[in-house]
């Protein structure tokens, strides 16, 4: 079970077939309601022009005359045999007109014609009985004394004698005034047995269907991201143990242009250079000049690996973004990214590796991409974080771990959905105010420590003018030649400086503050810090 939790295209593929029924689930309840909303109009709507027909064969004026003779007239006899056989012909289970007492707790039938075919025995004219309930003696009043002209009652729960069913209830007058209310009661059970049938009709409609999406995304996904994904893997197992060339480039089997085929030409790149690097040391003689072509090869991979052109998105004007990471070495383990997922969704991202020079650089690489092409194929932050922690988790024989703090912003709303995987709390400015700490409550587990963990997630809200300021311990932690260090007070009261400053210039701030409180105590920790501005 281990080993499909660690299978990324079981978990991907779970997603997406969970995914699916989730779709199919709530299409379904939509489209039943809907069935259930048109069909029980047009029952109640034929319930309601049977009543209006029955209603031309009761003379309203001589319903009390009715209950004194007993109904045994010749012309309630006719009315009664016609309102009998609309009963039977219009399919409705009872047909009847009653009438209520003063206070509406009672009724009296007058008529109380049953179908043939329904099972139950007719009343007997001038039966008395209780009001069914409350539901009843609202509509008797209404009917009575504020001249409500129609009414539909339903009953599907609990005990009913007669079984579920609608009544559709009019009045019979004489004249201008009310003497008697006419029902028409037909059963549910042709509305259920219709809505019984579309909810199977409609699942074996589908089913077919979403097989064979799922197949051909199946063969899509494994062909785009799976298949390539074992082949960089594989390469960089075998770089890592034979360090020679390929027979074969990365490139030259992954032609895609998206970040899978960007990585594979960043790994024959990195495999590249590695190469000529170890060639290059070789030759070379001195220690230092070794280590500064190591480090200058790591330096370039993992700066190009981070977004370096600002402003980042020139040709957006509704929200502004900056980031900066100075190592303490010539390599680091901190990082930043960020991304548009689409035109409307913003990836931030930033993160601490527990370590420091090449080893974390390379984890940093990692991480980093793991967490893009992850986050590229949808999801929220904590499922983005709790795929990248098993992957890290599946290839840690060093025990490295790393602090994520993790967010994506819908740029039109400035919502942003979080999670915080062990790191720095964020500092907000909300609107036109002041920069405060945002306690984001217990972190989540650092990546890279153990899997099988899940992460929490939580909102923000950035409001126009408002700002979101990202960094790393290295900010807080920066130390003078006393010991003293920095601190979060420090950090945001730079920040309340100039609090509706640019990203860049906020950066630039906090950059400034930190070197005039260090002076010339050497930096043991990298600096790394994201800012992003709604404009609009």
């Amino acid at each position: 079970m281990k080993k499909f939790r660690t299978n990324m295209a079981f978990n991907i593929m779970s997603g997406i077939v969970l995914l699916l029924i989730l779709v199919i689930v709530i299409s379904e309840y939509i489209g039943y309601n809907s069935f259930t909303k048109v069909l029980s109009e047009q029952y109640s709507d034929q319930a309601y022009r049977t009543a209006y027909t029955a209603l031309g064969l009761v003379d309203g004026s001589k319903l009390s005359k009715y209950l004194e003779e007993g109904g045994t007239s010749e012309e309630y006899e006719a009315s009664r045999l016609g309102m009998e056989e609309l009963c039977n012909r219009q399919n409705s289970t009872f047909i009847y007109v009653i009438i209520p007492s003063d206070d509406y707790r009672k009724i009296t039938f007058v008529y109380n014609t049953v179908n043939r075919d329904s099972g139950f025995e007719p009343y007997e004219v001038g039966l008395v009985k209780d009001t069914t309930n409350e539901e009843y003696r609202g509509i008797y009043r209404d009917i009575y004394e504020h001249g409500l002209d129609k009414a539909m009652v339903v009953r599907d729960t609990g005990f009913i004698e007669t079984g579920s069913h609608i009544t559709e209830l009019v009045p019979v007058k004489d004249g201008q005034h009310v003497t008697g209310i006419l029902c028409v009661q037909r059963q549910m059970e042709a509305l259920d047995t219709a809505r019984r049938n579309y909810v199977r009709d409609v699942a074996a409609a589908t089913m077919a269907p979403i097989l064979v999406i799922l197949v051909l995304y199946w063969i899509y996904l494994n062909n785009r991201l799976i298949l390539p994904v074992k082949m960089i893997t594989k390469e960089a197992e075998r770089f890592a143990s034979e360090n020679s060339k390929p027979e074969r480039t990365l490139s030259s089997q992954i032609t895609h242009s998206d970040e899978i085929g960007v990585l594979a030409r960043s790994i024959d790149q990195m495999i590249d250079e590695t190469l000529m690097f170890i060639s290059n040391l070789t030759e070379v003689t001195a220690a230092r000049e070794k280590t500064s072509t190591q480090l200058a090869v790591a330096t370039t991979i993992q700066q190009n690996s981070l977004p370096q052109k600002f402003p980042a998105f020139p040709e957006r004007d509704d929200f502004d973004i900056y980031a900066s990471m100075t190592p303490a070495l010539e390599v680091g383990g901190d990082f930043y990214n960020f991304y548009l997922i689409d035109d409307d969704h913003l990836a931030m991202v930033i993160a601490d590796v527990s370590d420091k020079g090449i080893g974390a650089a390379l984890f940093m690489m990692v991480s980093n991409i793991l967490l893009e092409n992850r986050t590229m194929l949808g999801g929220s932050p904590a499922e983005i974080l709790k795929f990248t922690n098993e992957r890290l988790c599946a290839h840690n024989d060093m025990s490295m771990f790393v602090t994520v703090w993790m967010g994506i912003m819908e740029i039109s709303t400035g919502h942003i959905v979080a999670a915080n995987a062990g790191h720095e709390y964020p500092m907000i400015r909300r609107g036109n105010g002041s920069f405060e700490l945002y306690n984001d409550g217990p972190h989540s587990p650092m990546l890279g420590i153990t899997d099988g963990i899940s992460f929490k997630e939580y909102e923000l809200q950035l409001d126009k003018g408002g700002a979101l300021y990202l960094y790393t311990d290295g900010v807080a932690e920066a130390e003078n030649k006393d010991h003293e260090q920095f601190g979060t007070e420090r950090t945001l009261e730079v920040l309340n400086r100039d609090p509706d400053a640019s990203p860049e210039q906020i950066a630039a701030n906090v950059k400034a503050a930190i070197s005039e409180f260090v002076k010339d105590a050497p930096q043991f920790d990298d600096t790394t810090m994201l800012c992003v501005k709604r404009l609009k």
